[in-house]
């Protein structure tokens, strides 16, 4: 799809703006807009929480509104922390979470809502600039943003208020920024169709290629082999010649790590020291990119350093995630296990780490596992070390677990190459969609003449 460009273009002043349509105005955001923060009411003070008004935090904002979030404050808890409620319509942006480093996200609330102190509100006059064109501005030129707003040699990735509002923003008339928008919410809901579809794709292939590893890791690959009652409901038959054990019989030793406050970022070398964040296991594959570096102010604990054979298992998470298991190929001496971690070490003439790894994250072994989570919020939930060693598993023989962790290889390859294909497409997508936005909310198109096709009935 082409569309054409403006007939006049003028220099927005901004090397990384460039040109914009010669009818659009040039201002800084802190003309056409007011700011207000948030933040967080005593958590030791039980009046303050689960009341009625929605309380706002990085971790709502998953999507382009807001509607509902995660925790909601009382009047008292409003009051104790001197910040009002936004009313509906309002911008919203994260202004200091990790996240900061890739991604500004930024939504429009529905409702009055609360913010907690790393969220910020933009209050722009309806006047001058529509919410959802501001919201789609940021969407579109993010990679730039992330660099003009960050602040410099912060351990803690934020947005500078100085450098936010003062932001240069060239701005159609509301008419006009209107039908931009109304252009970009049409667009991208049909590229946002297509990514949810390869999306599924990828969830469908995970859930076949789990099934391929529960059937083989309880059942073997012999479909022939005489078969027994394993006595558990969960578990149903093994064959014969496997034993079942629990798993504190096969393992050498079992602890977890330490959890000092980090930098925000990875090490950049192998003389770096690093803690392992608990997402270093999702997916079942070890990730050692998933670290953050340990401060030079504080001393290094070297025994907890990964090793290879290492069997790493998340000890809170998700409800989805947590248990979740991998384990570690070769040495990483200065990567710590950090204390959301256990680390599992095998009896090697019993167990091989990679057949525990799989075991672990069978359909039986999760059934029980997510069934004895513990924790109030559904976003972190807790095994204590107990869930795991007392987890009954069948054991073959070495020489057999051995030849079944090959096999699921093989079996598990095809389904790889099309997870990866299904990704790739979301990143082109993905792309697509930023650019388009870009594009659009610069003026390097014109969609006036833009009129959504209505829907035969």
């Amino acid at each position: 799809m082409s569309f054409p460009k403006y007939p006049e273009y003028k220099d927005s002043g901004v090397e990384w703006l460039g040109e914009v349509p010669g009818h659009w105005d040039i201002q800084k955001l802190k003309r056409i807009a007011s700011f207000s923060g948030g933040g967080t009411p005593s958590r030791d003070n039980p009046a303050f929480w689960n009341g009625d008004i929605p309380w706002v935090s990085p971790k709502d904002m998953k999507s382009e509104e807001i509607t509902t979030t995660e925790e909601c404050i009382t009047p008292l808890g409003l009051q104790s922390n001197a910040t009002n409620v936004v009313p509906p319509g309002t911008v919203i942006l994260v202004v200091r979470s990790g996240i900061l480093r890739h991604t500004i996200p930024i939504a429009i609330t529905k409702n009055e809502v609360a913010l907690n102190q790393d969220m910020k509100a933009i209050h722009l006059d309806p006047g001058s600039c529509s919410g959802k064109f501001f919201l789609r501005w940021v969407q579109g030129l993010n990679d730039h943003l992330l660099l003009s707003w960050g602040k410099q040699g912060a351990t803690v990735e934020s947005i500078e208020h100085e450098y936010l509002s003062n932001s240069i923003l060239p701005l159609p008339l509301v008419e006009e920024q209107t039908t931009i928008a109304a252009f970009l919410d049409h667009e991208t809901a049909k590229i946002d169709a297509l990514i949810t579809e390869q999306e599924k794709l990828i969830e469908l292939l995970k859930e076949k290629r789990q099934a391929v590893i529960s059937h083989a890791v309880t059942k073997g690959l012999d479909p022939n082999v005489p078969m027994k009652d394993s006595g558990m409901e969960w578990l149903g038959e093994v064959p014969e010649h496997w034993e079942i054990s629990p798993v504190k019989y096969l393992v050498a030793s079992f602890e977890q790590g330490w959890s000092p406050q980090c930098e925000n970022f990875p090490v950049e070398t192998e003389s770096d020291w690093g803690v392992l964040k608990v997402g270093c296991v999702n997916g079942g594959v070890f990730n050692p990119q998933e670290n953050k570096a340990l401060p030079n102010n504080l001393e290094p604990q070297p025994a907890l350093g990964v090793l290879a054979g290492d069997v790493l298992i998340s000890r809170a998470n998700t409800k989805e995630l947590v248990g979740s298991a991998a384990v570690v190929l070769e040495d990483y001496p200065n990567l710590l296990l950090c204390d959301k971690l256990y680390r599992v070490r095998v009896k090697q003439k019993r167990l091989i780490s990679e057949y525990l790894s799989l075991f672990i994250g069978t359909f039986a072994a999760r059934s029980v596992i997510e069934l004895s989570a513990t924790g109030a919020s559904s976003s972190m939930q807790n095994i204590g070390q107990g869930v795991i060693l007392n987890l009954s598993m069948p054991v073959p023989p070495v020489d057999e677990q051995k030849l079944l962790v090959l096999g699921i290889q093989e079996k598990l390859a095809p389904f790889g190459v099309l997870i990866a294909e299904a990704q790739r497409t979301i990143d082109l997508l993905k792309e697509r969609r930023s650019a388009l936005i870009s594009a659009a909310v610069t003026g390097k198109i014109d969609v006036r003449g833009f009129a959504p096709v209505s829907e035969a009935v």
